[in-house]
């Protein structure tokens, strides 16, 4: 009887000693998160960032899909008076921001949120739609002329303008009867028309504005090119997205303004840089 007790005494410690080996084997997970996991890192704010001729409300499809994911978004408004202004705003805003922020432009504000991000680290991921992304030193115009003219450009008319301190300048339209062939083509033909009545001009000096940095050369790019782009040549899309070595680069079926035609892909482009800077 004796002999027989030994072994289950033996089997009882090595069982004991079993499991304490595994619970120190599993202490050290308590650092990275439950049951081993890697503590994921607070959700990124995502901040919209509208182009020429619109406004934040373009971006609505985009947020309520993103809310309901959870994530804080802000849609500023892009005074859309030029690289200097318009960058030194959205630089103010974003540095009030706590924690990551994932960084999105549409058209336009692509080249906005270019310089804007600059030397802000707290930008964790810079998502480019439909957009322009020119380099440091380029404006659009300089960097759009690599390539055959968007048949937007022919659509344009000039409205000159007076400021409160006397100064003069020019805005830039779309012509009402042209925007809908020009800028949003895959958009009924109603929509396009609020569209028209309430867009938002840009100023003329705009497109001659150079940049003075290009965040989306130390920081994680994601693009999305609108094949049926016509307000902006979906080439010169496939050259910035190749030129800044984007993390991931989309292509649909898309007119110019995809953040209202297509909002599933645009948030899920978002959504893939957001996941992305958790990793980091």
């Amino acid at each position: 009887m004796a002999f027989t007790k030994r072994p289950v005494a033996r089997r009882a410690t090595l069982a004991l000693g079993a499991v304490v080996i595994s619970a120190l084997a599993v202490s050290p997970s308590s650092a990275t998160g439950e049951l081993g996991r890697a503590p994921s890192g607070p959700k990124p704010t995502v901040v919209l960032v509208h182009g020429a001729f619109a406004d934040g409300s373009s971006w609505n499809a985009v947020v309520q899909r993103l809310q309901h994911d959870g994530y804080q978004v802000i849609a500023p408004p892009n005074t859309l008076r030029g690289i200097p202004q318009d960058s030194t705003y959205l630089n103010s805003l974003l540095k009030t921001i706590k924690g990551p922020i994932v960084l999105v432009g549409h058209s336009y504000a692509g080249e906005v949120i270019s310089q804007a991000a600059a030397g802000l680290d707290n930008v964790k991921a810079l998502v480019y739609i439909n957009a322009i992304m020119p380099d440091k030193g380029e404006s659009f115009s300089s960097l759009s002329g690599k390539f055959p003219p968007a048949p937007l450009t022919s659509a344009l008319k000039q409205v000159p303008f007076r400021n409160g301190d006397g100064t003069t300048g020019t805005d830039v339209y779309i012509r009402p009867e042209k925007l809908h062939a020009t800028f949003a083509q895959d958009l009924s033909q109603q929509q396009a028309s609020v569209l028209a009545s309430t867009q938002r001009p840009i100023a003329q000096s705009a497109f001659t504005d150079k940049l003075t940095a290009a965040a989306w050369r130390d920081k994680p790019v994601y693009v999305l090119v609108g094949k049926q782009d016509r307000a902006i040549n979906p080439s010169l899309e496939r050259y910035e997205a190749k030129r800044a070595h984007a993390r991931k680069t989309v292509e649909i079926d898309s007119s110019h303004v995809s953040l209202v035609s297509h909002p599933q892909a645009v948030t899920d482009l978002i959504l893939s840089a957001a996941h992305d800077s958790g990793r980091q």
